[in-house]
C-alpha cells in the first residue's frame, strides 16, 4: 500500500441548505465565486498538485454537477437513495481512489495563499500521522462566526475546541474506514479515534479562508479573491 497520498476527493454531495433558496434548483458546489463554480476553485487546487485520479460524490441535485465534472474527467461517486456523510461517502468513492491515504476538500470555501494541499503534502508524515488537517486560524477565517473547531500542541497534535478552524482540506488514511460498522456516518468518528491515539495533526494555514457555506459569504469570498494582500 502506498503511503503519500495521490488521489482528491472532493465532497459534493450536500444539500447546502445554509444557502437557502439559492440552493432549491442548484446544487452549493456549482453556485458562482467571481464567475467560476465553487467546485470549480476546489478542482483547480486539485489539479495544481498533479494527482493521479480525482473523485467527486454526488446526491442532491446531482446533474450539473456531472455535466461539469465528467468532461474534466473527475470520477463520479453517486450517493442513492441516500446521502452518506463525510465518511460513509469517502468510503464509497474509495474504489475511484484506490488504495492509501488520500486529500479530501470541501468545495464551499475559498482559499487566499497558498494552495493547502500542497502544504498539507509537505507536512505529511505518514509514520506518525493518520490523518492531517489543514486548519486557519480565526483571525484568518472570514466570515466565520463563533469559535474554532480545534487547538494543537507544540507538535501539532489536535485537541477539540480552540482557535483553529478545519478548513475542509486534509490527508487522511482511509484503512480505518471499513471498521466503521454504519452506513451512514462522519469522518469525525475517524478522527475522535485517532485524536485519542495521538494520531490527528493540524496543519496551520498562512493565508487567509472563507466558507461559502450562506450566502453572505458568496461577497466575502469574491472581496477575499480581489484583496492585493493575503
Amino acid at each position: 500500500m502506498r503511503h503519500s497520498p495521490d488521489a482528491v476527493m472532493l465532497f459534493a454531495a450536500g444539500f447546502g441548505t445554509r444557502m437557502r433558496e439559492l440552493t432549491r434548483d442548484t446544487p452549493k458546489p456549482m453556485i458562482k465565486v467571481a464567475g467560476q463554480p465553487l467546485i470549480a476553485h476546489a478542482l483547480e487546487l486539485a489539479r495544481a498538485i498533479q494527482p493521479v485520479r480525482i473523485a467527486a460524490n454526488l446526491h442532491y441535485r446531482p446533474e450539473p454537477l456531472k455535466a461539469f465534472l465528467e468532461p474534466e474527467n473527475v470520477r463520479l461517486s453517486f450517493e442513492t437513495p441516500d446521502i452518506l456523510d463525510t465518511g460513509g461517502g469517502l468510503r464509497h468513492a474509495l474504489p475511484l481512489l484506490g488504495d492509501g491515504p488520500v486529500f479530501t476538500i470541501n468545495t464551499d470555501a475559498i482559499w487566499k495563499g497558498p494552495n493547502p494541499l500542497q502544504l498539507a503534502r509537505e507536512a505529511w508524515d505518514p509514520e506518525r500521522m493518520d490523518a492531517l488537517l489543514v486548519c486557519v486560524p480565526l483571525a484568518r477565517a472570514v466570515g466565520r462566526a463563533g469559535d474554532g473547531d480545534f487547538s494543537a500542541d507544540a507538535e501539532g497534535r489536535i485537541s477539540r475546541g480552540g482557535q483553529l478552524v478545519y478548513g475542509g482540506v486534509q490527508i487522511l488514511k482511509t484503512d480505518t474506514l471499513h471498521q466503521v460498522e454504519d452506513r451512514v456516518f462522519s469522518l469525525n468518528v475517524l478522527w475522535n479515534q485517532m485524536a485519542a491515539a495521538g494520531r490527528l495533526f493540524a496543519l496551520e494555514y498562512p493565508g487567509r479562508w472563507c466558507d461559502v457555506g450562506h450566502p453572505e459569504g458568496i461577497i466575502l469570498a469574491e472581496d477575499l479573491i480581489a484583496a492585493d494582500d493575503v
